[in-house]
């Protein structure tokens, strides 16, 4: 469902003391011409980059779009404590300017994920929100392929803790139209913290071969985020030479199991590994524990990031990784190997909830402190000035990953990516252990 969006440019075009009939008028001829910032935007959505004469001069918006329902939320719910806790540590406040966060949710407990509709409909409500100057989020890709051209015709700052689609930002990789479809004003107000995944998919491939695997079955969930990585991964392959059993295949992840898959791939391929492009929302979890229940136990199974959560070892079943030798890539250092001011961010985050944080938690930290630094830089309430100084920030160190800055595309320039495996920790549960950080081989 999209929410209406109200005409904000029939207001700042012709003002609030004009009369009804000089209202309609102005509505019929379209309005004024779009700003410089939005060069490419129609008349319809370029007054949404600065709606004016509402909202408060004193306070700016933020909003967070992530899915709060579903199997996700754990790991969301540490985003969403990471983000609070940047806001907390600068007072809610960014000088003359009050901060507030709201936190909305784009699954739904149906679906059990993020839909189209719930992201199309947070995205439509940031943009009508005057005082709303900064879109946190999403956490899927698929998420951003939807709500980024709603955002990209507001000049809505977007930074984002997870998404990883090459196509998103970059061209290169991507598929045809990527980015520029997600860019209908012609602008740039996409970023993300985290690496793309151009490196996340080869440095998997690369770390399979370490490990003696010469040949590899690839599946996908058939999202932007799954299938993209999946197809960068088996590029890589038949650069390294591992060898590709069969086609890259994508499941329906909505199915109650993957056993008939599972004795397919052991009878008429017995790969060395299995790499699954997706999330512990789409299958990832029901591929390892079906792997075990038809004999491919002694298959390696390679998942990426979307999976390091501890919903992906809850839907598994913990006793599946007594068997089953399973590695996770991810865009990043887990929590417990931060150093730093990383390492403070985590002692912060144990004492002020109690409880440790999921491997993202960091980032929705980071992206609190970018949303902060954004504002400081630009200095005004203005949506394209925002946008602009966040993608101007260089050699940033506020936050807890290190020093990095945004490139040309809105990508962190940070390449630091690393492998956990699963296996009991001091508690006796299982949980991911870090292995090694990755690079990539040239």
């Amino acid at each position: 469902m999209t929410v209406k969006k109200p005409n904000w440019q029939i207001f700042s075009a012709l003002g609030i003391c004009l009369t009804l009939s000089v209202l309609i008028t102005g509505c019929d001829s379209g309005g004024s011409k779009p700003s410089a910032a939005t060069k490419a935007s129609t008349p319809s959505t370029a007054e949404a980059v600065n709606p004016s004469g509402l909202g408060n001069p004193d306070v700016i918006k933020i909003v967070s779009s992530l899915p709060r329902t579903g199997s996700a939320k754990g790991q969301t719910d540490t985003i969403v404590n990471g983000i609070r806790m940047a806001f907390e540590e600068a007072g809610n406040k960014v000088g003359s300017f009050k901060i507030e966060y709201e936190d909305l949710d784009d699954a739904t407990a149906a679906d059990g994920k993020w839909t189209p509709e719930r992201e199309t409909a947070n995205a439509n409500k940031a943009i009508q929100d005057p005082d709303v100057m900064i879109f946190l989020g999403p956490y899927n890709s698929g998420a951003a392929s939807t709500s980024m051209p709603i955002l990209n015709k507001a000049s809505l700052l977007m930074v984002s803790p997870a998404c990883t689609a090459i196509g998103l930002t970059k061209k290169e990789g991507a598929e045809p139209g990527e980015p520029e479809k997600y860019r209908p004003a012609g602008t740039i107000n996409f970023t993300r913290v985290v690496p793309a995944d151009d490196i996340q998919g080869p440095v998997a491939a690369d770390f399979a071969k370490s490990k003696g695997v010469k040949t590899v079955c690839i599946l996908d969930d058939n999202e932007v985020y799954g299938k993209g990585l999946a197809t960068i991964f088996k590029d890589r392959c038949e650069e390294i030479q591992l060898k590709v059993l069969g086609k890259q295949e994508s499941i329906d992840y909505k199915q109650s199991d993957f056993r008939t898959l599972m004795k397919r791939i052991k009878n008429q391929f017995n790969p060395d590994c299995i790499y699954f492009g997706g999330t512990s929302q789409t299958g990832a979890g029901q591929i390892a524990k079906d792997m075990v229940a038809e004999g491919l136990e002694k298959t390696i199974l390679i998942i990426p990031d979307g999976c390091y959560e501890a919903a992906f070892i809850q839907a598994a079943g913990a006793d599946v990784f007594k068997k089953l030798t399973c590695y996770c890539t991810f865009g990043g250092m887990p929590p417990d190997q931060l150093k730093g001011k990383g390492a403070e961010f985590v002692a912060n985050y144990k004492k002020r909830f109690n409880a440790d944080p999921e491997g993202y938690a960091v980032y929705g930290y980071e992206c609190g402190k970018v949303a902060l630094e954004a504002i400081k830089k630009a200095g005004k309430k203005d949506r394209a000035a925002i946008t602009q100084a966040a993608l101007s920030i260089k050699d940033f160190k506020d936050g807890a990953l290190g020093t990095w800055s945004f490139d040309k595309n809105g990508d962190t320039t940070s390449t630091t990516l690393s492998i956990s495996t699963i296996k009991p920790n001091a508690k006796g549960t299982m949980d991911f252990d870090f292995v090694k950080l990755l690079e990539l081989q040239k």
